[in-house]
């Protein structure tokens, strides 16, 4: 009964507060209900990023990653740092300068109006095929083993899983569809407190049920007896997450997520002013580089303490069978609230940008030309409505079988390197033109399915025999293999068939809509992230 009420009281809280903040705003114009009015402050935007990002993905994936595997799968959070310090010195002041509302809309000012329907839609088909289902399915599956939710009601697995994934679906949905950005990444910020608290906690009680009461004197034993576990390289055989990928398609992938990626750049196009956003996204690289305390190292700790009792196919109960085992009854019910959070989190912010795309991307572009403000704002929510019944459906009949992060990842890996390449070539040069554009945006997606999905099997022998390596390249490579290629290919045609070229001129010229003063502290918190995430590297290395 505790759990079930510090549960209720916890997102009821959040509710409550993101409804006091927003109680007097009208959603009526596309700025206030898409951009938050472009009012949003730096740590508002700081915990809106963690949160849209952190979900239980993360949170059960990566620790049974952990569990499986070594801290090499720390990359994707580390690596992230340094992502979103690119996106603080040079993508938001460029974006918050043309006053951007989605990434699309500089495609159609840089390249045409094609371009940018092609990208809305790539965006939305990511968002559909991956992130939500899969954030739903990670939140239903963690509730389940926390609460035995099938036992407590009489239920088969399968239909309690069924029925936590549209109760937060649901519960996802309101927010977002009513809400607009700023309920949303209210909501986040709250969520995100209750996220850090106690995702550090589970590590903290764990070491020290280790170390007889010392936390530090538990640390000190894992290290020792799961050394191996430590190798932030990831260079054993068959790596996870080989060290190589850092310098292929890690590069690719963390640069598209943190600096274009729609969902999550929203969030500072929101800013009231520049250093606003900046201050926000690199408060938010600063709790990443807390992430590998909260979703890698309990990974490695269940690993010590249930590696006889859990098998490698159960991977995804490492992280909640050591809640269960380290956590007051008391605070379990306040744990559920923090992964429902960061499911809701995950889930409303991706519906919100993905209502953002196809109001501007294509309702208005290819529907109705004419659409006034609050057109915009109800094909939104309509859009959100359908997204969230399609993921709503889809997630439960996700694949368990393998890594659900590594899938999450491969699926958006289809569409990150092509389009990563058309924005970056759109914005350091003034020469490639729509044509090379709209190809690659077309021919990148479709090359990344055959060399990993299609033909996985034939091109991982070509690629053994190639390099002379007995085990399969990991998918990452062939990322970064794609981003060069697309960018050759976009080039090329550019060669070819040079033809004009528009640049936004026009977007460049006007006004920002925000004051575009620099934070002071930009360079000092800048280099303070960079040597931190350096340092991991250098200490952990073996």
């Amino acid at each position: 009964m505790l759990s079930l009420v510090s549960f209720v009281a916890f997102t009821g809280l959040v509710a409550l507060i993101a409804w006091w903040k927003t109680r007097h705003d009208r959603m009526e114009t596309s700025d206030a209900y898409f951009l938050g009015g472009r009012s949003l402050t730096g740590w508002v935007i700081a915990g809106s990023l963690m949160l849209t990002n952190l979900s239980t993905e993360h949170l059960i994936g990566l620790n049974a990653d952990a569990f499986n595997h070594t801290i090499a799968v720390m990359a994707w959070e580390t690596t992230a740092a340094l992502a979103m310090v690119l996106t603080a010195v040079f993508f938001l002041p460029r974006y918050l300068q043309r006053g951007l509302t989605t990434i699309p809309e500089f495609l159609a000012s840089r390249y045409d109006e094609g371009t940018r329907v092609i990208a809305s839609g790539l965006f939305l088909f990511s968002y559909i095929l991956a992130i939500l289902p899969v954030v739903l399915l990670f939140g239903a599956t963690g509730l389940e083993s926390l609460f035995s939710v099938a036992g407590t009601f009489g239920i088969s697995q399968t239909a309690a899983i069924w029925m936590m994934v549209w109760g937060v679906g649901t519960l996802g949905s309101l927010y977002a569809i009513f809400g607009g950005l700023k309920a949303v990444a209210i909501s986040d910020t709250v969520n995100g407190v209750g996220f850090l608290i106690a995702g550090l906690t589970i590590p903290f009680l764990a070491l020290m049920m280790i170390g007889d009461g010392n936390p530090l004197d538990g640390l000190a034993t894992v290290y020792t007896e799961e050394q191996p576990k430590f190798d932030i390289t990831g260079d054993e055989p068959g790596s996870f997450l080989p060290f190589g990928v850092l310098f292929t398609g890690m590069i690719v992938n963390q640069i598209f997520f943190w600096c274009v990626n729609q969902s999550i750049v929203q969030r500072a196009l929101g800013a009231k002013n520049l250093a606003e956003g900046q201050k926000g996204v690199l408060i938010a690289a600063g709790f990443k580089l807390l992430g590998p305390f909260v979703i890698v190292l309990p990974g490695v700790i269940a690993f010590h303490m249930f590696k006889d009792t859990i098998a490698p196919e159960n991977y995804l109960m490492a992280y909640p069978t050591l809640v269960k085992a380290v956590l007051p009854d008391a605070m379990v019910g306040f744990f559920a609230a923090v992964m429902v959070g960061a499911v809701l989190s995950t889930f409303n912010s991706v519906l919100n940008s993905s209502a953002t795309l196809f109001s501007h991307g294509i309702y208005k572009t290819l529907i109705r030309k004419d659409a006034s403000e609050r057109d915009l704002v109800k094909a939104g929510k309509l859009c959100s409505v359908a997204l969230a019944l399609a993921a709503m459906a889809m997630a439960p009949l996700v694949d368990t079988s393998g890594s659900l992060f590594n899938y999450l990842q491969k699926i958006n890996a289809t569409f990150f390197g092509p389009m990563l390449a058309v924005i970056l070539l759109g914005l350091l040069t003034r020469t490639v033109t729509a044509r090379a554009a709209r190809i690659g945006l077309i021919i990148g997606p479709v090359l990344f399915y055959l060399l990993v999905f299609a033909f996985g099997t034939e091109t991982q022998a070509a690629a053994r025999a190639l390099f002379g390596v007995t085990e399969d390249l990991h998918f990452l490579h062939f990322l970064g293999l794609v981003f060069v290629i697309v960018t050759l290919l976009m080039v090329a045609v550019t060669r070819l068939a040079p033809g004009v070229a528009p640049v936004a001129a026009a977007m460049e010229a006007a006004p920002a809509p925000v004051d575009m003063t620099p934070w002071r502290h930009l360079k000092l918190v800048s280099a303070a992230i960079i040597t931190i995430t350096l340092a991991f590297y250098i200490s952990l290395a073996q």
